[in-house]
C-alpha cells in the first residue's frame, strides 16, 4: 500500500502537495497525520475533497510499503507514521521545500528545492514532465503558493514561486477563490487572543537585534494559533516574532522572522521541531512556559549573531596621531575631542595607543615634550569589522581591554570603546537582568525598529523619500541617517517635515546622487560638507556628513570636523535631540540612541549632554528656554538649570553675544505665546546681558500683555498681509531702552541692516503715534490716518500695546480694520474729465478729498464734486 502524507496541523501547502503528488502515484491514499488549520477544514468541506482523504484511523500501518512525504522531511512531525520507519523494506520518497536539517528523513527518492512552497516544488514538476491539471487542482495549488510565501511577503519567497503562480493562472486558477480562503476575518475570540498575546509581548534586543517573545495560556488546543502569529507580526511590523502557547498538555513553539540573522527553523529545532529560516513550530510536553521562555532567550543568545558586528559598532573615522607628536599635543588633542585614548599612527599602520592618563602622569613628570611614541602602549589586540559580539566581549569584558582598533588590510578603519559595548547590550537581559525591574533604567532598546512608527506618523510620501535617501547612500557606499528634532517628533508622534540626514561619508557626494535621483536642485557648501537639496515641491533637505565640534576657548564659534554618528550626536544641544534613525536597507528604520535620550523623551526632560555644554555655546540657554515652553509639559533637568545658573555668575555671554544670539531670540519671538519664555529668561537674569537696562518692569510686563492681545487680535482679522511677529515683540521687549540704546543692542546683536532700519524707524514712529494719541484720543480719522499711514503693521500692533488708553487703541484698531481701506470716489480721470490739468495739484486735490471722506465731510460723488468746485474752483480761485 502506498500512502501519501505530510506534517501535523496541515495548512493548504500540505493538502495542495498531497494531491499534487497523487498524479504520480495515481494508487496511493492520501492521509493526513493530524489535523488540519481550521481555515483548510472549511475548505475541504466546502469543496468536498474530504472524500479524497482516509481517515488515519482506518489505515493498517502495517500494510504500508511506500511512505510518500511531502511539505516535510522530519520524522517527529509525521505522528502515527513515525512507527512505519522502522518496517523492513519501507521505501520512502520525500518531496520538500525546506532546508536540510541533521535528522531529516532520507529517502531513496528525494525532490527538495528552496522555495516559498513545496507547490512551487510540483508546479515545476508537472512543467518538466509536461502534466496537465484541472482548473481546480491549478486553485488548490495557488492557494498553497499564496500561503506558504504570506501573498509573496514572505524572505523566503522566489522568483520560481511567481513563476509557478503566472503558469497556475495560465491553467485557469481561481484568483477569487484564493482570496476567499486565504484571507480569513478574525472571529471576536480570536480578535481577543490576539490581543492578549500582544499584551504580553517583551522586544529583547540581543547583539543589536529586536526579538520579540509573546507567551499565552489556553484552557484548551487554539488550530488557529498560527493564524494569529502571522496576524501580530504584521500588525506590529515586527522582524522576529517567537510565541509560546500553553495549551492542554503541551507547550507549543511558533518562530517568525524576517531577518537572515535569525533562522527560526534552527532555533526551534532545538525544542525538536523545525520548518525553513523565516517560518517554524515545535511543541514540548511536560515543560512549563516558564522553563521554555528561558530555554528559548539561552538558545537565542548562542545562535543570533548579526553580520559585519564589529564594523557596525566601531566609530569611525577615527580621530589619531602619529608618533613623532609630542605628549603635550598628544593631550590637548584628548582634551580637544573629550576622547580618553588616542591611536598611534604611522603611514596608516596602528602602532600603539596612548590614553589620557598616561599623556597626563607624563606631563607630571616633565615628560610633555618626549614623543608619543616613546610612552605608548604597544601591547593590545586589534579586531577585523567582521569580528563578532563575542570577539569584542573577550577583549573589553575578559582581557580588559578599554580600547578596541577595528583594522582592515593593515589600516585603522575603526574605534570600539568599552563605552559602545556596554552601551549595546544595555537593552540585552542576558547582561542587564538586574535592571529588569528598575524603575530608573536606562533605555533598553537603544536599537528599537521605528519603522511601525514610521509608517504610522507619517504619509507613504515621506517614508518613500527616506527609503530612497537610504538606497542612495548605500550605492555611494556611505551610511545616512535622519536626525534631530525630526527623529525627537517621530518620537512624540508628530509629523515633521524639517528633514535633517547625516551622513558616514562623503555628503557633498552623497548630496549630489540624491539631488539626480529626485530632479532636484542642489546647494552645497564646500567648506562646511553641507549641501542643502530641493525637491520640485518646495520641500527641502538638510544634508551633512556627520562632523564633530570642538572650541578653543569658551563661547567661541566651534571648529568642525568629519567624524562619525556617535560623535556628531554628542555635538547636539541636548539629549532630546541626539538621537538618529538608521535609513540604508540593511537596517532601516533602526534607532540610534547613545545618551539614554529615550527616557528623557518619556520623562518630558532637557538636558543637556555633558558638563561644558553652556561653557562652550552660551546659545544653547536660550534654546534649551525655548524648547521646555514651545514643548507643553517639558521642563530643564535639574542640573541643566544648574549649569545655566552657573554660566550666568561666570558672565560667559559678554564676549560672546552676536548673530548666533540673535537668532536663538529671534526664534523664541517667533513662538506662538513667547511670554513665557521671556518670563525664564528674566527669571534666570539673562535680560541683563542683552543690555543692561533690559529688565521686565510692571510697565514692560504690561505691554507684553498688551503686545500678545494685539497680535492675537491681529491674527483673528485673517489678513492677507504678513507680519514679522518677533519685531512686535523685540519692540515690546526693549521698550524701556532709548532710541540709541535699542540702536546699539541691534549692533551688539550683529541684527542684518535690513531688520536694524525696520526697528528703529518703526520705534520712532511708534513713539511719536502714541504720545498723539494718548494726548488727543478724540482725534479725527483724518488724523488718525495720517499718524499711521507711514508705519508697518508691526510698528502699528506695537503702537497698540503701548497705548495707555482704550480710545487710543480703539483708534489704532479703526485704522486697520476700517481707515486704510477708504478711498474717495473721484479719481485722476474724474479730474481730467472735470477740466483740471495733471500736475502736482491733483496729488494735492485727492489728498483733501480723501481726508473729507475719512471725516465724513463727503459720502457720495456728488458731494466730493461740490467740495472740489468749492475748494479748487477752475478759475483758479482756491479757498
Amino acid at each position: 500500500m502506498d500512502v501519501i502524507t505530510s506534517h501535523l496541523n496541515a495548512d493548504f501547502d500540505c493538502m495542495a502537495s498531497m494531491l499534487a503528488a497523487r498524479k504520480f502515484y495515481p494508487d496511493a491514499k492520501l492521509v493526513f497525520p493530524g489535523s488540519q488549520e481550521r481555515n483548510l477544514r472549511r475548505f475541504l468541506n466546502e469543496s468536498g475533497l474530504t472524500f479524497e482523504f482516509t481517515r488515519l484511523r482506518s489505515l493498517d500501518l502495517e500494510a504500508v510499503d511506500r511512505l510518500i512525504v511531502v511539505d516535510n522531511r522530519q520524522a517527529g512531525r509525521i505522528g502515527p507514521f513515525k512507527g512505519c520507519l522502522d518496517k523492513p523494506g519501507l521505501e520512502i520518497h520525500l518531496y520538500d521545500h525546506h532546508p536540510d536539517t541533521p535528522d531529516n528523513l532520507r529517502g531513496s527518492t528525494e525532490e527538495v528545492r528552496p522555495h516559498g512552497s513545496t507547490a512551487t516544488l510540483f508546479v515545476e514538476l508537472f512543467q518538466e514532465r509536461h502534466i496537465a491539471v484541472t482548473e481546480q487542482e491549478a486553485t488548490i495549488l495557488a492557494m498553497a503558493v499564496y500561503e506558504d510565501t504570506g501573498n509573496f511577503t514572505f524572505a523566503t519567497t522566489t522568483p520560481a514561486d511567481l513563476r509557478a503562480m503566472a503558469w497556475l493562472l495560465e491553467q485557469g486558477a481561481d484568483i477569487d477563490q484564493v482570496s476567499h480562503y486565504i484571507s480569513q476575518e478574525l472571529t471576536s475570540d480570536e480578535i481577543s487572543l490576539l490581543h492578549r498575546l500582544i499584551k504580553s509581548a517583551t522586544t529583547y534586543t540581543i547583539n543589536t537585534i529586536n526579538i520579540t517573545v509573546a507567551r499565552i495560556i489556553l484552557p484548551e488546543y487554539c488550530d488557529e494559533f498560527a493564524l494569529l502569529v502571522r496576524r501580530f507580526m504584521t500588525m506590529e511590523n515586527l522582524d522576529v516574532l517567537f510565541a509560546l502557547a500553553a495549551m492542554d498538555d503541551r507547550i507549543y513553539i511558533i518562530g517568525r522572522s524576517r531577518l537572515p540573522e535569525v533562522n527560526v527553523g534552527t532555533i526551534t529545532m532545538e525544542f525538536g521541531g523545525g520548518g525553513h529560516a523565516s517560518a517554524a513550530s515545535a511543541s514540548l510536553k511536560d515543560r512549563s512556559l516558564v522553563q521554555v521562555e528561558e530555554q528559548l532567550l539561552d538558545v537565542l543568545h548562542r545562535t543570533v549573531r548579526p553580520h559585519s558586528l564589529a564594523g557596525e559598532l566601531m566609530s569611525a573615522p577615527v580621530i589619531s596621531v602619529e608618533p613623532t607628536l609630542s605628549i603635550i599635543e598628544a593631550n590637548q588633542t584628548l582634551i580637544r575631542y573629550n576622547i580618553t585614548v588616542l591611536p598611534v599612527v604611522d603611514h596608516g599602520e596602528i602602532i600603539g595607543l596612548l590614553s589620557r592618563r598616561e599623556a597626563a602622569k607624563a606631563i607630571y613628570h616633565d615628560l610633555g615634550d618626549e614623543p608619543v611614541a616613546s610612552y605608548m602602549t604597544t601591547e593590545f589586540e586589534m579586531v577585523d569589522p567582521d569580528a563578532t559580539l563575542l570577539d569584542i566581549q573577550r577583549l573589553i569584558i575578559t582581557n580588559r581591554q578599554r580600547t578596541i582598533p577595528v583594522v582592515k588590510n593593515r589600516e585603522l578603519v575603526g574605534i570600539i570603546t568599552r563605552t559602545d559595548l556596554f552601551t549595546m547590550l544595555a537593552g540585552d537581559p542576558a547582561f542587564m537582568a538586574d535592571l529588569k525591574n528598575s524603575q530608573n533604567q536606562p533605555s533598553v532598546e537603544r536599537n528599537r525598529n521605528m519603522t511601525n512608527q514610521l509608517r504610522h506618523t507619517l504619509n507613504r510620501e515621506m517614508v518613500q523619500l527616506l527609503q530612497i535617501i537610504g538606497e542612495v547612500a548605500s550605492g555611494c557606499g556611505a551610511r545616512a541617517y535622519a536626525v534631530g528634532g525630526f527623529v525627537r517628533d517621530l518620537m512624540l508622534g508628530i509629523e515633521n517635515f524639517d528633514l535633517d540626514i547625516v551622513i558616514e561619508g562623503d555628503g557633498i557626494d552623497f548630496a549630489k546622487k540624491l539631488a539626480r535621483q529626485l530632479d532636484a536642485t542642489l546647494r552645497t557648501h564646500e567648506k562646511f560638507n553641507t549641501a542643502v537639496v530641493l525637491l520640485p515641491d518646495g520641500m527641502k533637505i538638510d544634508v551633512a556628513t556627520a562632523r564633530l565640534e570642538y572650541y578653543e576657548r569658551p563661547a567661541a564659534m566651534p571648529k568642525v570636523e568629519s567624524s562619525s554618528i556617535k560623535l556628531d550626536l554628542y555635538r547636539r544641544d541636548f539629549t532630546i535631540n541626539a538621537m538618529a534613525i538608521h535609513l540604508n536597507p540593511d537596517r532601516f528604520g533602526i534607532l540610534v540612541d547613545f545618551f539614554n535620550s529615550q527616557n528623557d523623551l518619556k520623562d518630558r526632560m532637557i538636558r543637556i549632554l555633558h558638563n561644558l555644554s553652556f561653557v562652550e555655546d552660551p546659545t544653547r540657554i536660550f534654546r534649551a528656554i525655548r524648547f521646555e515652553q514651545r514643548m507643553g509639559g517639558f521642563k530643564l533637568g535639574k542640573h541643566t538649570e544648574k549649569q545655566i545658573k552657573n554660566s550666568v555668575r561666570l558672565g560667559l555671554f559678554e564676549a560672546a553675544m552676536g548673530q548666533r544670539f540673535f537668532q536663538e531670540l529671534r526664534l523664541i519671538l517667533s513662538e506662538k505665546d513667547p511670554l513665557p519664555a521671556i518670563r525664564r529668561l528674566h527669571s534666570f537674569k539673562l535680560l541683563p546681558f542683552l543690555h543692561p537696562r533690559l529688565k521686565i518692569t510692571p510697565r514692560v510686563k504690561k505691554i507684553l500683555r498688551e503686545t500678545r492681545h494685539a497680535v492675537s487680535w491681529y491674527k483673528l482679522l485673517y489678513l492677507d498681509t504678513t507680519i514679522a511677529l518677533w519685531i512686535v515683540y523685540f519692540l515690546a521687549l526693549t521698550v524701556r531702552l532709548k532710541t540709541k540704546e535699542v540702536d546699539e543692542l541691534c549692533r551688539r546683536l550683529e541684527i542684518p541692516e535690513r531688520f536694524s532700519r525696520i526697528i528703529i524707524s518703526q520705534r520712532v514712529a511708534a513713539d511719536r503715534v502714541v504720545r498723539l494719541l494718548d494726548k488727543n484720543p478724540d482725534l479725527p480719522a483724518s488724523r488718525i490716518y495720517m499718524a499711521l499711514e507711514d508705519l508697518r503693521h508691526e510698528g502699528i500692533l506695537f503702537a497698540m500695546a503701548c497705548c495707555r488708553n482704550k480710545k487710543s487703541q480703539m483708534a489704532i484698531s479703526s485704522y486697520i480694520t476700517q481707515l486704510r481701506h477708504v478711498r474717495n470716489e473721484l479719481q485722476g480721470n474724474d479730474l481730467i474729465a472735470l477740466g483740471y490739468k495733471p500736475g502736482p495739484l491733483f496729488h494735492k486735490i485727492l489728498r483733501r478729498l480723501l481726508m473729507a471722506t475719512l471725516d465724513g465731510i463727503c459720502s457720495n460723488r456728488a458731494e466730493e464734486i461740490a467740495l472740489l468746485k468749492k475748494e479748487f474752483p477752475l478759475d483758479g480761485k482756491t479757498r
